[in-house]
């Protein structure tokens, strides 16, 4: 288990229009040979946008990209002319595919952040797809069969314990609270990554919110 705390993060975005980034991966300029993906992650940014801040226009291909808002809401609007607004609780994936255009932005006049993940598909080309679940169940993993992936949403309490699933690759990012795992101590934006789980359980210390990616063995190690 290599655990990989918030201070260690990228830091990027453009503070002066009001985006902070904290990148979890090599990313942009940040380029780091020895941290380029886990599995089939090769991104986890903690986006911070100020109200009327965003990102304009930009290209995305072969990356299925998944958005889990914390607080605030993200204007999503993208080539495929599909427009919605992602709150938290709500999961949202684009499959950028052979390609697409995005803009995501903070519309609101409450600060935004979200946390968004890119892993890599296991076979490039393909049709750009959007899909948005409202709501999502801590019992009901999302899937991601294009990356060979699932994500599993888990809200704790204190004292509350949840598996992490058993999976050649697991990636557990703590959004929010304070978390034991394996007798390490994880906090907000602290992040996991475990080869070949077994038998391992996250506990809350306090009320807490964890991402975890369970992962198949076909996405490549390293």
């Amino acid at each position: 288990m290599d655990v990989r705390r918030a201070g260690e993060r990228y830091r990027g975005g453009d503070p002066a229009a009001g985006i902070e980034s904290f990148h979890a991966f090599s990313f942009g300029p940040h380029y780091d040979p020895e941290n380029l993906r886990f599995g089939a992650v090769i991104a986890c940014n903690e986006e911070r946008l100020a109200p009327g801040a965003g990102f304009d226009e930009h290209p995305h291909s072969h990356t299925e990209i998944v958005t889990w808002v914390v607080e605030g809401e993200l204007t999503h609007r993208d080539s495929t002319g599909r427009t919605s607004v992602i709150r938290p609780g709500d999961v949202q994936r684009l499959s950028a595919a052979g390609g697409v255009r995005h803009v995501e932005r903070n519309a609101a006049d409450v600060p935004l952040v979200f946390v968004q993940m890119w892993l890599v598909p296991l076979e490039p080309g393909g049709e750009p797809g959007y899909e948005v679940v409202h709501g999502i169940a801590d019992s009901t993993p999302y899937a991601v069969p294009e990356a060979g992936a699932m994500l599993h949403v888990r809200r704790l309490g204190a004292g509350e314990r949840t598996a992490v699933p058993d999976a050649a690759y697991a990636y557990v990012h703590v959004v929010r609270g304070e978390v034991g795992l394996d007798g390490r101590q994880l906090g907000p934006g602290d992040a996991a990554r475990i080869t070949d789980a077994k038998e391992l359980e996250a506990v809350g210390l306090t009320s807490a919110e964890l991402l975890i990616w369970e992962m198949t063995d076909t996405s490549g190690r390293g």
